[in-house]
């Protein structure tokens, strides 16, 4: 292949992760900061860093209008991103970024539906598969639980994620356990983490403002399913295009 090829490859595989936010979805991000904070939240009490307040919640202002589910604090805030590592270790796709962290598990919430696929993947890779951490389970005392199936979203579903000026396509792949101190929001792989923030992202190191919307969808027709994205991709950018369709169809749910 020539330079020139080569290159055009790279920039169509990369193009996905400089995606500008569409309009309206800017309004949306917009129109929920200046609202100030959720008027129906589902589930609240949660906390985005230890040390802020426990003001966060996952809300369903537009659950019925809208079909989607997002997380917002008091004062216009939204989440911030955590570095998730769990699922498939020591893939080609892992840069060593993932080494630092201290929490990794060897295994994310829906493993036995990804495997089930038989795409020969056997969970999700953070390195590959941009996933985002939504809902809280666990059974230790004081932690605040949220089960977004109660509300209609479906496991490995297409979530969407504004991060600065890009929008972001993953799925719903993993949950906030209570093996910490405090039942937190804002979590995603460390792939989708990098497609927001670059390479400065790692195990240990994530983005700390809380002004990352994360957005679910309800519904079936939110899951890609077996045949619906590239489950068994090499990267993240050859899995992310193969959600894009599905995405970009999702987001029109949205006026602004």
């Amino acid at each position: 292949m020539s330079f020139k090829n080569l290159l055009g490859v790279s920039m169509l595989l990369g193009a996905s992760l400089a995606r500008d936010v569409p309009s309206n979805i800017r309004s949306f991000y917009n129109s929920i900061k200046s609202q100030g904070q959720c008027s129906s939240p589902l589930a609240t009490g949660f906390y985005s860093e230890y040390n802020n307040d426990n003001s966060f919640s996952y809300c369903g202002d537009h659950l019925d209008d809208e079909q989607v589910i997002y997380i917002t604090g008091n004062n216009g805030q939204f989440a911030n991103m955590d570095i998730d590592c769990d699922g498939t270790q020591g893939s080609a796709a892992d840069d060593g970024r993932c080494g630092n962290s201290g929490d990794t598990q060897s295994i994310t919430s829906f493993a036995d539906t990804v495997r089930g696929y038989g795409k020969g993947v056997r969970d999700l890779d953070a390195n590959i598969h941009p996933y985002v951490v939504f809902g809280n389970v666990g059974s230790k005392a004081g932690f605040t639980e949220f089960n977004p199936q109660d509300h209609g979203v479906e496991p490995l579903s297409v979530m969407a994620v504004v991060c600065g000026d890009k929008l972001i396509y993953g799925v719903w792949g993993d949950e906030n356990g209570d093996d910490g101190e405090k039942s937190v929001v804002g979590e995603a792989s460390i792939s989708l983490a990098t497609a927001c923030f670059g390479k400065s992202m790692n195990g240990n190191n994530g983005h700390d403002e809380n002004d990352v919307l994360y957005i679910a969808f309800t519904g079936k027709d939110a899951v890609p399913g077996k045949n619906g994205a590239k489950w068994d991709a090499k990267n993240y950018d050859e899995f992310e295009s193969s959600i894009q369709g599905l995405g970009d169809k999702l987001i029109q749910r949205i006026q602004g």
